[in-house]
């Protein structure tokens, strides 16, 4: 095995991949924490070059996706004692860090996330496909089914019982 692949599993990189914002992210404490820094080594590196991650790059969050993120986690410390909230990088800021970090580890890890995006990707781009043809299949036997569909409803509607009429019956013989 490479260096590469016994650094840090992909699985723990896909771990820290998140949604925000309809975009795919990884929060400044655990890029830190796969880079092998501090989190506020990170963030100073970034502030120093702030030029190198526009919005599409970097964003931080606002108050309330913060709180709804540590929600979602469960718990109110796993970035506790925090005064701001986190940075959130996307796959293109994540790609810029390593040239602010200036380290082999940090070009090592981004290799992997980099790799672990790509498989995201992938991913994402298959399950798209597979709704696509679910969506044509319903739309191709909803017309055939109408049928059986309508034929149950029918079935499932109470019949009315045939009224009797009110009154003495004569007997005609």
């Amino acid at each position: 095995m490479t260096e590469t692949n016994t650094l840090v599993p992909l699985e723990r990189i896909e771990q820290k991949i998140l949604r925000v914002r309809e975009c795919n992210v990884m929060m400044d404490q655990d890029l830190a924490e796969l880079y092998g820094v501090e989190t506020k080594t990170l963030n100073r590196a970034v502030q120093r070059n702030l030029d190198r991650f526009p919005d599409d790059f970097m964003f931080q969050l606002t108050p309330e996706e913060f709180t709804n993120l540590r929600y979602h986690f469960g718990t109110s410390s796993s970035w506790g004692g925090r005064r701001y909230p986190p940075y959130a990088f996307t796959e293109q800021g994540v790609a810029m860090l390593s040239t602010v970090l200036n380290s082999s580890r940090a070009v090592h890890v981004n290799i992997q996330i980099m790799r672990t995006f790509v498989n995201l990707r992938r991913m994402l781009a298959s399950n798209e496909d597979l709704a696509r043809k679910l969506a044509a299949l319903e739309k191709k036997y909803d017309s055939q089914f109408k049928i059986v569909f309508d034929a149950i409803r029918q079935l499932m509607t109470p019949q009315q019982p045939p009224k009797r009429k009110i009154g003495f019956k004569r007997d005609e013989r």
